[in-house]
């Protein structure tokens, strides 16, 4: 690029970095603000490792500093006091130019101007994640393409009422060093009457876009079915049938007479006795950083913080549909990392998402131009009064005299939404104060179906790869694989992975008579040494291990015990039950079992590869921990899989209720003793709940 048509944007640089500077130093894992976004733009339009254009931004995020030099941010050296030093802020950007994938470290702390660091060429398999800006431009293609448009005429259907969505082709074999073309495949629906288009497909209609040309590239018109008709798909409020004659529960309403009972500080959120940071990233869209529980038992001189989780989020969602027709053959999504989870993460409703005591956060990303995007009411915060019990006992073995004590459970809830196209996936982090991490993905929104000429079940005489939930309409059998990379470092980064089995001992009916019991269990206690020990098949013969605990060799209770969080299943735990050799599975290998610990590797975010469009599966979770590298008293990573084999039925149609399954982080021999135990209590009467503290939720910007 010429120095004169440079200059101007050297300029805008310039004036950015004195607004970034200006500001107050933000936290070191805090998102890039809409003022680094534009610096980091202008620095990469003006940088001459990258001359081509047109460029489009595909990847935009916090390249966060070292893991080290944030704890010692956060808790400071061996006094435990935080070290408020300024770390550097940097973005790690993939760029779309000249048909290659660049990728930049950009520098956005710097007092005279954004910098670019360094520069790389992606040379091997996969393409980076689909912007929304090319997904619109793709769909408008096939309304203006001939042969699609008598498609839809033969059909009898209004082009007005047509709407299209983009579909990643996956990796179906080839010399994976080999580049294929960046495609996707188009596939049409018809709206008319209805807002859930997804049950109304051109069934047999299929297009293929070129999206660096930004043209169509292959058609093919292979079958016809009967378009489902619009009738009893609707789920709007409006469209469902007048009068309302579904369940009707008493209205109620979440108030709290003091207030709430969180604090919000920029992204620092503290909350009875937790504190931890939230963030936002564009493909992951929630992470959750440096959690830490104070502990009123620690020391005996005062409560301190203690150590939990370093970093969390979901790293990919991994969707494969169980047709292997050529329509549907492909069909084997990684959510996050082909569209991008916090892209399709939209504003939440007040008083329906999230309860009325809720407060928002919003987030930006950056758009395929680099400009910033504002996502408003993204994440809610928000207190749980479940009306569930955290501890109770009732003694009636004292004469006369009966002992009763109950204390509520109340949690704090960080909530996402992510609308990926058809299904809607409710991200919940769940911290409780007896110290446990609840994570839970909920599965609701639209089945993605199939056209077909069948209208009864009775018609269906072999294999339709689903269930005909209503006339001419198959939902197609699926799975949904949510994996979690969930850095805890428990009292500290050196942990180990303990898998403690449950054993029967039978005695010898012959052996003396010290009991008259048989039989009975004991635990046997294995500490994996490598990362081949660390993975687990929850549902392998002989069932799974009885616990899976994250220790830390070097911190003990006054009892001797060594400290310690367990990985307790909440459900949904099948996995992948795809050969070994099919496509779609060697993409997604470690979703064969759900859990995987790794070694801490800052460069190791995300389980289907850095590039998951078009990967092959020699880059990712799968692949890292063939290196079989050792785990015991190591900085380590779990990796948790919630997987759920979907079954459709008629009541799933035509939105879906809510299907649940997640895991549970929780203390094991962590704390002294129960540390509720000095909870206030309630009373009898008592309710923690009496006036509202706001009408509806109001927003937090951070």
């Amino acid at each position: 690029m010429p120095l004169r048509a440079m200059l101007p944007l050297l300029l805008a640089a310039l004036a950015i970095a004195a607004t970034v500077q200006g500001a107050s130093h933000p936290h070191p894992l805090d998102p890039l603000s809409a003022a680094e976004l534009t610096a980091v733009r202008a620095a990469v339009l003006a940088s001459p490792l990258v001359p081509a254009r047109p460029l489009t931004f595909h990847y935009v995020g916090l390249d966060e500093p070292d893991k080290a030099d944030v704890l010692s941010y956060a808790y400071g050296g061996s006094g435990g006091g935080a070290s408020r030093h300024v770390l550097p802020r940097r973005a790690f950007v993939i760029a779309r130019a000249g048909g290659e994938s660049h990728e930049l470290h950009v520098d956005v702390s710097n007092a005279s101007a954004p910098s670019v660091l360094s520069h790389a060429v992606h040379r091997g398999a996969g393409y980076p994640t689909l912007t929304l800006e090319e997904q619109f431009a793709a769909v408008a293609l096939p309304l203006k393409h001939p042969p699609f448009v008598e498609s839809v005429r033969r059909r009898g259907v209004d082009m007005d009422d047509v709407l299209c969505a983009v579909f990643p082709v996956g990796w179906f074999g080839g010399d994976p060093n080999r580049r294929n073309s960046r495609v996707a495949k188009v596939l049409c629906f018809v709206a008319g009457a209805t807002a859930n288009f997804y049950a109304r497909p051109l069934e047999g209609v299929t297009l293929v876009v070129d999206l660096d040309r930004m043209a169509i590239v292959g058609y093919r018109d292979r079958v016809t079915y009967p378009v489902p008709k619009a009738e009893g798909t609707d789920y709007r409020a409006g469209k469902v049938g007048s009068p309302y004659t579904g369940p009707a529960p008493a209205p109620g309403v979440v108030v709290q007479p003091e207030g709430r009972g969180f604090h919000i500080d920029g992204h620092v959120v503290r909350w009875a006795n937790w504190e931890f940071h939230v963030g936002f990233d564009m493909r992951a869209g929630t992470v959750i950083s440096l959690a830490s529980v104070h502990d009123a038992d620690a020391n005996a001189g005062g409560a301190r913080r203690r150590q939990v989780l370093y970093r969390g989020f979901v790293s990919e969602i991994f969707v494969p549909y169980m047709d292997p027709v050529e329509e549907w053959y492909y069909r084997t999504f990684l959510d996050a990392g082909e569209y991008g989870l916090g892209l399709w993460a939209f504003p939440l409703q007040p008083g329906g998402d999230c309860p009325a005591n809720a407060a928002y956060l919003d987030g930006y990303y950056s758009g395929q131009d680099g400009r910033p995007v504002e996502a408003k009411n993204m994440i809610c915060v928000f207190e749980r009064y479940s009306g569930d019990v955290a501890w109770r006992h009732t003694e009636a073995g004292f004469p006369n005299q009966l002992i009763t004590e109950v204390r509520p459970d109340v949690s704090l809830v960080m909530r996402m939404v992510v609308s990926a196209g058809n299904y809607d996936y409710i991200l919940d982090w769940e911290f409780k104060t007896s110290g446990s991490i609840k994570l839970v993905v909920s599965l609701t929104g639209l089945l993605e179906v199939k056209g077909t000429a069948y209208t009864h079940a009775d018609e269906v005489k072999q294999d339709a790869h689903g269930t005909l939930v209503a006339e001419n309409t198959i939902a197609v059998y699926h799975d949904h694989h949510v994996t979690y990379h969930l850095d805890l470092d428990v009292d500290g980064t050196n942990n180990s992975f303990v898998k403690s089995t449950v054993a029967a001992v039978v005695r010898d009916a012959d052996a003396a008579a010290d009991t008259p019991r048989r039989s009975y269990w004991t635990v046997r206690r294995e500490v994996a040494e490598r990362e081949a020990d660390g993975q687990v098949d929850l549902g392998g013969a002989g069932g799974p291990p009885a616990d899976l605990v994250f220790v830390n060799p070097g911190k003990k209770t006054r009892m001797g015990n060594e400290v310690g969080y367990r990985v307790v299943p909440g459900g949904a735990t099948a996995a992948s039950v795809l050969a070994d050799d099919d496509f779609p599975q060697r993409r997604a290998a470690y979703c064969k079992k759900q859990v995987r610990v790794t070694p801490y590797n800052r460069s190791e975010k995300w389980a289907s590869g850095l590039y998951a469009d078009q990967s092959t599966g020699d880059d990712g979770l799968a692949a890292w921990s063939e290196r079989n590298r050792a785990i015991r008293g190591e900085d380590i990573v779990l990796w948790y899989t919630v997987g759920l084999h979907h079954v459709p039925y008629q009541e799933d149609f035509p939105v879906m209720p809510t299907l649940s399954g997640g895991l549970e982080l929780r203390p094991s021999n962590f704390f002294e003793r129960n540390p509720l135990l000095r909870t206030k209590p309630t009373g009898r009467h008592g309710q923690p709940l009496v006036n509202c503290s706001c009408a509806g939720g109001d927003s937090i910007s951070r």
